[in-house]
C-alpha cells in the first residue's frame, strides 16, 4: 500500500468515528466528546473515561487505546484488523465504547471504505 493509500484509508477511518459519535450523541444518551488533532481523536464518556484513536503512519498502522488495552490495527482484505488477532477495528471499537459508556454502543466503516 502506498503512503497515500494509507492516509486515504486511515482518514476515511477516523471520518467515520467522527460521524458515528454525531449520530451516536443524537440517537442516545451516551454523549460522547469527540476532539480531534491531526490523526488523533480522544473519545471522553461520561464516566471521564476515553478511548484515544491515533494514526501511526510510518507503520501504516491505526492505534487504539482504551480501557481494554492498546490495539494496532492494519488495513487487510478491506478492513483494518487487529495485528494480534485480526478482530475489526470498528467491531472493537463498538465494544470498548459500549463498556466505558456503560450501553450499546454501534461504529461502522463508511461505505467508501469498504470498496477498497
Amino acid at each position: 500500500m502506498t503512503d497515500l493509500e494509507y492516509q486515504d484509508l486511515a482518514e476515511s477511518a477516523l471520518r467515520a468515528v467522527e460521524i458515528a459519535c454525531d449520530r451516536i450523541n443524537d440517537e442516545t444518551d451516551a454523549d460522547i466528546d469527540n476532539q480531534r488533532t491531526g490523526g488523533m481523536i480522544t473519545l471522553s464518556f461520561s464516566n471521564r473515561s476515553q478511548i484515544i484513536i491515533n494514526l501511526q503512519k510510518p507503520l501504516q498502522e491505526i492505534w487504539m487505546a482504551a480501557k481494554a488495552g492498546g490495539f494496532h490495527y492494519k488495513f487487510r482484505n478491506g478492513q483494518w484488523a487487529d495485528t494480534k488477532d485480526s478482530s475489526e477495528f470498528f467491531a472493537s471499537l463498538s465494544r470498548y465504547a459500549s463498556e466505558q459508556a456503560g450501553q450499546p454502543l454501534v461504529f461502522r466503516a463508511l461505505a467508501e471504505e469498504k470498496k477498497a
